[in-house]
Formats: C-alpha cells, sequence, structure tokens
C-alpha cells in the first residue's frame, strides 16, 4: 500500500461513476471536432460516423439513432414514444425510471401511470410481470403498453440473455413494448464474457434501448437506439419539443466515435467492473464488514453500520445508501489502485 504522503485523498471517487471527469478518448475526440465549421442539428460527419458505429456496435442496420444530453430524458423519451396517456408502464418498484427521474416518464407521455413490480435482486420475473399485465383488461385500468427493464439493475445486479428474452416474449405476446435503461450497459456487456451487445438487446427481445455514455466517460451524449424502426416514428419531433436536439450536435457524437473506434467504451467499462471486484475483495476482508451481495458489475453494496458510515463520511468520503440495498460505492473509469486502498485503510482504522 502507498504510505499516507502519496496516497489518494478522500472524495467523490466512489460517489458514482458520473462524478469522474471525461475519458482522455472522448476528451480528443471533442478537440478535433472543434475544428472549423460544420453543418448543425446532426447534419455533420461525426454524427454520422458516430450512428454507423453504434448499428455497427449491434449488428443492426436498421437501427434508429438519436443522441440527447442525459438519461432522463433517454429514458422518458424511448417510454414516452411507446406509451400514450391512458397506457402503463410496468417497471421495478427500484428502477430509475421509478425512483429517480422527478416524474419524467409520466410527464413526457402525458400521464402514463407507471406500474412498478417487486422482485429479489431490484430484477423483475417473467411471471411477475404476466401477472400484472394480465390481471386486468378492463378500460377504467390503464392498459399496459411498455416494459421497461434496467441493465444492469439500481442494485448492480445483471438480467442475464435468457432472462431478458423471457421477460420480452411475455411481453410481446400481449402487445407489450420492451425499453432497456442501459445508462451503465456497457458494464453489463464487460461483465457478460462471450455476450455481444446484439445478444444483450435486440435478439432478446429489446425495442429500444438508452444507452449510456455519461457513466462510462463522456459528457452529456447519451444515444437512444430504436431496434424497432416504426416505434422510432417522429422521435425527432418529440426530442426537438423536449429541448433534447443540440445545435452542435458534433460535440456529442465526436465523443461516441473516439471511445467506439478505439475500443475504450467496453474497456473502461471492464475496467469499472475490475476495480469494483477488488474493492468488494478488499472491503470483505475487514473484520465486521461483509458485502450485501455479491459484486456482478462496477457497484459495490455494503452492509455496514450507521456510525461506520457517518464515520467515513466525516472523513471526506462520499457514497450513499439505496434503500434496502445497503451503502452504495461507485467504481469508474478513472478509479485506480490507490483510491482503493486509501478508501480501505481508512475504513479499516475506523472498524479498528
Amino acid at each position: 500500500m502507498n504510505d499516507d504522503a502519496t496516497r489518494a485523498a478522500p472524495g467523490w471517487q466512489f460517489a458514482s461513476d458520473n462524478t469522474a471527469g471525461i475519458c482522455s478518448e472522448a476528451w480528443a475526440a471533442l478537440h478535433a471536432a472543434n475544428a472549423g465549421y460544420a453543418p448543425g442539428y446532426g447534419a455533420d460527419a461525426w454524427t454520422e460516423r458516430a450512428c454507423a458505429l453504434i448499428r455497427a456496435l449491434f449488428e443492426h442496420d436498421a437501427a434508429e439513432v438519436f443522441f440527447v444530453f442525459n438519461g432522463t430524458a433517454a429514458n422518458s423519451l424511448s417510454l414516452a414514444a411507446l406509451a400514450r396517456s391512458y397506457h402503463g408502464i410496468v417497471c421495478h418498484e427500484a428502477a430509475h425510471v421509478q425512483t429517480d427521474e422527478c416524474g419524467a416518464p409520466e410527464f413526457f407521455s402525458n400521464g402514463a401511470k407507471l406500474l412498478p413490480l417487486s422482485g429479489a435482486g431490484a430484477k423483475l420475473s417473467a411471471s411477475a410481470v404476466l401477472q400484472l399485465i394480465t390481471r386486468r383488461d378492463d378500460l377504467h385500468f390503464p392498459k399496459p403498453r411498455a416494459l421497461s427493464l434496467s441493465q444492469p439493475t439500481e442494485w448492480g445486479t445483471l438480467y442475464q440473455p435468457g432472462e431478458i428474452a423471457a421477460l420480452s416474449a411475455v411481453a410481446h405476446a400481449h402487445g407489450v413494448a420492451v425499453q432497456m435503461d442501459g445508462a451503465r450497459f456497457a458494464n453489463a456487456l464487460a461483465a457478460l464474457p462471450g455476450v455481444t451487445a446484439a445478444d444483450l438487446s435486440w435478439r432478446v427481445g429489446v425495442d429500444v434501448l438508452s444507452l449510456g455514455g455519461t457513466k462510462n466517460g463522456l459528457n452529456t451524449t447519451e444515444a437512444v437506439v430504436f431496434f424497432n424502426p416504426a416505434l422510432a416514428a417522429e422521435f425527432d419531433y418529440r426530442g426537438k419539443q423536449a429541448g433534447q436536439l443540440a445545435s452542435k450536435m458534433r460535440f456529442q457524437s465526436s465523443q461516441w466515435q473516439g471511445v467506439l473506434e478505439s475500443g475504450a467504451w467496453l474497456r473502461h467499462a471492464a475496467h469499472a467492473n475490475a476495480m469494483a471486484r477488488r474493492l468488494g475483495a478488499a472491503i470483505s476482508a475487514v473484520p465486521g464488514l461483509r458485502l450485501a451481495r455479491a459484486v456482478e458489475v462496477n457497484a459495490v453494496f455494503v452492509d455496514m453500520s450507521a456510525t461506520v458510515a457517518e464515520a467515513m463520511l466525516a472523513m471526506g468520503w462520499h457514497f450513499y445508501t439505496l434503500s434496502g440495498a445497503g451503502y452504495r460505492l461507485m467504481c469508474s473509469w478513472a478509479t485506480t489502485d490507490a483510491d482503493i486502498e486509501a478508501f480501505v485503510r481508512d475504513l479499516q482504522r475506523v472498524v479498528a
């Protein structure tokens, strides 16, 4: 371990994966795009290339790709494209669209109702979804029209491709479209060796994906990917009305070009996952502490007393607690061994 003089200082390293800065590949792409003049509103070479790279990543030439500024817009606008005001959107009760979007899915769909379900590990089961969407068919209850899946979940758990396929089959059999919140889709993909982006999305029934960039080293750019082009009808108008059409879109799309062409998109996610496993193992070795669940992606959930947590916060470390999930520590593309060593050293002192 490093000595106290060189160790990382307490800070925001583990509060979220969006507390890290812009990765070097995206930064270089922004710099390159900043030369000269280019058409606005997406009619530029960077946007054309980024869309082609995303289609190639997912092995889907007909996919429709749109860029928005943040995950709230990606989730809410994609769900609004699937559900009208009298429809229902099925999701897990711990899903980000339910707990952290400030009612945006309901707002942008003009009132579609979220229909939350419970499920172990913040995951939905096909049987529970089937029971909900077939429970009522009268016009006094919102008609289920969309199923939203978080991959990975807010609790850092993963849906296996077979689980997504089973959920999608149930949904499609009853006229329900499947939307995936993929804010950390790269982390999910990196955690599943041998599984391709297509295997984890449209091949198992996903109709539209909110593809995250912010949590993987990009800045102010997420992609909405429609694998069913018919569902994307007039989505460009929806995005414009919602204030999500960037006039200088090359500064959004060039970042995707930078991380996809270089392979950094998946490499950074794999690094974040590896750092989380290392952090989880180090915390598990501290007497009296244990993980709330196994580390699957870049999230580490820890069972610790409020006294220990408050002492760490007082030292200057920042992290959050999720109801029923434990204290959450997130790793990012920028997490270092020194960050982990410093955190665990302070944790050992507090526990001792």
